[in-house]
């Protein structure tokens, strides 16, 4: 009896320092360009350094494509594409981070993320499509479809911002669209009735996050825009970051 006493306090003061000592998981912000590059850039990154520094994730940013390699990968439990543009990778980084996913990484496209690779077919069905065309910035209503998901169920039903809107081409069929926006209530929309602004799915081993939102700079002052970046940071990293 004595021994079991002693025991099962030594048993809770291991799991305790197990917690203590796990390293947190990380999340890589890539934000490299060869295209346009967006003047939010630098406050979206400070943003995400905030967002893990509340919310128990590391955060590194770079703009090296060079980080792209299977070794280096396999210390993020989340890659994220923050408004890059154009060809950003070469072969080699290609493969890493399709490797990556394979073994269960986890992708996060910001806005621009559409907007690169596009000779890339791979990346097209991971990103979930590509940028076709975009109107003037303006206000408009989007329709959160599935309210459930941790980068949605903080927000209306109905959710009126100003923003860059997006139309998209090569849109992946097999993606769970999250918002979709309602085309009646701005000017430019031409993917119609059934016009996705962010969505998810489980893609080639990993997980892949969406969201066409964020290209303005007041978008990371924004609680609800932020909150809604970070619920798809918690489903890329999947079980890795405590809900």
């Amino acid at each position: 009896m004595r021994t079991t006493k002693l025991i099962l306090p030594l048993l809770l003061l291991a799991a305790c320092m197990s917690a203590q000592t796990r390293p947190a998981p990380r999340l890589l912000v890539f934000s490299k360009t060869k295209g346009f590059r967006h003047d939010c850039i630098p406050v979206g990154k400070l943003a995400m350094l905030k967002l893990g520094r509340e919310n128990g994730f590391a955060v590194d940013t770079t703009e090296d494509a060079a980080v792209f390699t299977a070794a280096n990968l396999q210390r993020y439990a989340a890659v994220m594409f923050f408004n890059t543009t154009g060809d950003v990778l070469d072969d080699a980084q290609q493969a890493a981070m399709e490797a990556y996913i394979r073994n269960g990484g986890g992708y996060i496209g910001v806005h621009a993320a559409t907007d690169t690779e596009y000779d890339w077919p791979w990346y097209n069905k991971l990103a979930g499509a590509y940028f076709s065309s975009h109107p003037k910035q303006q206000e408009a209503a989007l329709l959160v479809t599935d309210g459930q998901h941790p980068a949605t169920r903080h927000l209306p039903e109905k959710w009126v911002r100003k923003d860059e809107w997006y139309n998209f081409k090569n849109i992946n069929p097999d993606t769970h669209v999250l918002i979709k926006i309602d085309e009646r209530s701005y000017e430019g929309g031409t993917n119609g009735d059934n016009h996705p602004m962010c969505w998810y799915h489980d893609f080639d081993g990993g997980r892949a996050f969406y969201t066409a939102l964020g290209h303005t700079r007041a978008s990371y002052e924004d609680p609800l825009f932020l909150q809604h970046v970070l619920g798809g940071i918690r489903y890329a990293m999947g079980t890795q970051l405590k809900k």
